[in-house]
């Protein structure tokens, strides 16, 4: 094969592409999010290792593969050493050769010359193939790039996007994929409300969660069901949460089911759980339509335990607080009338169980005069019957109505 000076003298062989590299590489931005830039560097890259292994070059070789995108030419370049005597054809050039382009070069000299074969189908079917295999993995690794970069500007926070597709895993589970525009999130089981009957094409707002790198494909994993999916939707609708003249203090939330959330005023000229709720509950509104209709109770937080946690077990009226911190913790005892137990615990103890997670203390409910029942028994049994409770003869089934009445006030 001849070889040629680098680019820049009279003897260079660069092969003509013209403007199609060019054209190529701004489709790939548009479609994949690439630089321009990244992708002809990519194709660069896999020339130069099609051109290694068909002349068996070891990794310490240097290649250049240089594309000229004015002249619309691309070339390959490699570093010869001028001697008097050539033993290696592939990284040596004659001196007496070397003369003819440079008359005053010197033997020990090294020169970097252009070794582009006149027509690149000398690289044969092996070649090609690798040059395929080094693009597509430079491309892979800049689509990687390009998703981890999208995560670390969004990663939690809300975003709204539309649903792309359902895909299922080998254990038949639905992992709803979702379009953000530039990047496409997923969905787990795991994160997605309970019922909820995600359809292709539906407008979704998700809570940016992670970034996973533990398989063949990166993906970025969202959740419908986060807490703080919640919070940033009543930050959206709520100036005041926005300009902090209220404030979220905490939020305990069972997904697709009811939340709890303790909001305060820094401004005593504002009402934080009116501001929440909005004229004619139009704020309220706004987000619940988001969550799909879930339950949601806004109480007013207070740096006293016994009224924070009064305002927590609303709709429950509640008699008397007590507090206990001994060797079980942070733990209150409250004590309800008999019409108010069932409001208090809630169906299958959701309203207690909320309202200690949203407190962080341990609750203990007794009807007046009679045995307690704690937030702990709560959680043991999500399908509270009748006879858990034949002390204080309450049928939670009969006081459904009650107790969803309230919820929704």
């Amino acid at each position: 094969m001849p070889a040629f000076l680098l680019k820049g003298t009279e003897r260079t062989i660069m092969y003509k592409v013209g403007t199609k590299l060019v054209e190529a590489a701004e489709e790939i931005e548009k479609l994949k999010n690439i630089p321009r830039d990244t992708f002809i560097r990519a194709v660069c890259d896999a020339i130069a290792g099609a051109y290694r292994k068909k002349m068996k070059l070891l990794p310490t070789d240097s290649i250049n593969v240089q594309h000229d995108e004015e002249a619309g030419e691309l070339g390959i370049f490699v570093p010869k050493t001028v001697v008097q005597n050539v033993t290696d054809e592939v990284r040596e050039i004659a001196l007496a050769e070397a003369l003819e382009y440079i008359p005053d070069v010197v033997e020990g000299e090294i020169l970097e010359l252009d070794v582009t074969p006149d027509d690149f189908a000398e690289f044969g079917r092996i070649a090609a193939s690798t040059a395929k295999q080094i693009m597509t993995q430079r491309i892979r690794e800049a689509e990687k790039l390009n998703l981890k970069d999208e995560f670390e500007s969004k990663k939690h926070s809300t975003i709204a996007g539309t649903i792309k597709r359902i895909e299922y895993t080998i254990r038949g589970q639905p992992n709803v994929v979702v379009d953000l525009g530039n990047f496409d999130v997923h969905i787990p089981m795991k994160f997605q409300l309970p019922r909820e009957n995600y359809k292709v094409g539906n407008r979704i707002r998700v809570f940016i969660l992670e970034y996973r790198e533990d398989r063949r494909v990166p993906m970025i994993i969202a959740s419908h069901t986060h807490e703080d999916l919640v919070k940033e939707l009543f930050e959206i609708e709520v100036p005041e949460i926005e300009d902090h003249t209220v404030e979220i203090r905490s939020i305990a939330r069972e997904a697709g089911q009811r939340t709890k959330i303790a909001v305060m005023s820094t401004s005593d000229d504002i009402d934080p759980v009116g501001a929440c709720i909005g004229a004619r509950g139009s704020r309220i509104q706004n987000v619940l339509s988001e969550l799909r209709n879930e339950k949601i109770d806004i109480v007013r937080f207070s740096d006293d335990p016994v009224d924070y946690i009064s305002n927590a077990l609303s709709p429950a009226e509640i008699l008397t607080v007590a507090l206990f911190d001994d060797e079980e913790g942070k733990r209150a005892e409250v004590t309800v009338a008999a019409d108010q137990l069932s409001l208090a615990i809630g169906r299958g103890g959701q309203n207690v169980r909320l309202a200690a997670k949203l407190t962080g203390w341990k609750i203990d409910i007794k009807e007046l005069a009679g045995s307690a029942v704690s937030d702990e028994e709560s959680d043991a049994d999500e399908n509270l019957e009748e006879e858990d409770f034949e002390e204080e003869s309450v049928d939670l089934e009969t006081k459904e109505e009650a107790v969803a009445e309230a919820s929704a006030e």
